[in-house]
């Protein structure tokens, strides 16, 4: 009984996850992606709460009801995480959906023009991303001059710490082991001046 109840729930869970996710992506405004999801997840999240909580509920004690709310809020962040955010930024799937559309195969050593002359174009890169910063108050643009906040230079500082100690230092990149991504900027090109 109680197992049939908990399948029951998480599915009535998903369910409203998906209404609500679909409805939200079709007829509402969204300024961040991965926000929206969220916000979707807690909601899914809030309304199956209240249908646990109706008699219908009864096979669960309230310490476990507390625990399937949990579960459903950490299973729409996962959803929230690893499905919308991930195909709205993953320049893998951008990298299958090009090669696709280009009949199935693209020249390797064409593959950087691909990066810099279509998919910041196609995806409006810049701005998305922007935007994203400017949502999470991570960043704020002052006369033209996009400036880190306190709480951006906060995480770009841990960030920075995380990627230099904590990635891995032999990772393969086309055949060889680097540690290249660790400090990207160790290469970079210092000959442009953005600064403001």
């Amino acid at each position: 009984m109680k197992f049939r109840s908990f399948f029951g729930f998480n599915v009535l869970f998903f369910g409203l996850l998906l209404v609500i996710y679909v409805a939200h992506v079709n007829w509402i405004k969204v300024d961040v992606v991965f926000y929206a999801a969220i916000a979707d997840a807690v909601l899914a999240a809030c309304l199956a709460f209240a249908v646990l909580l109706l008699p219908i509920g009864r096979a669960f004690n309230p310490f476990e009801k507390l625990q399937l709310f949990v579960i459903w809020l950490l299973m729409g962040y996962s959803f929230a995480i690893s499905v919308p955010t991930v195909i709205d930024r993953s320049l893998s799937f951008y990298i299958l959906e090009k090669i696709a559309q280009r009949g199935g195969g693209i020249r390797q050593d064409a593959m950087s023009d691909v990066f810099t002359k279509e998919y910041m174009k196609e995806h409006r890169l810049v701005d998305v991303r922007l935007t994203e910063q400017i949502e999470s108050g991570t960043v704020v643009i002052e006369n033209g001059c996009v400036r880190l906040t306190d709480k951006g230079r906060l995480l770009s500082n841990l960030s920075r710490s995380f990627r230099m100690n904590l990635l891995p230092k032999r990772r393969l990149l086309m055949g060889e082991y680097s540690d290249d991504l660790t400090d990207p900027f160790r290469f970079g090109v210092r000959a442009f001046d953005y600064g403001c």
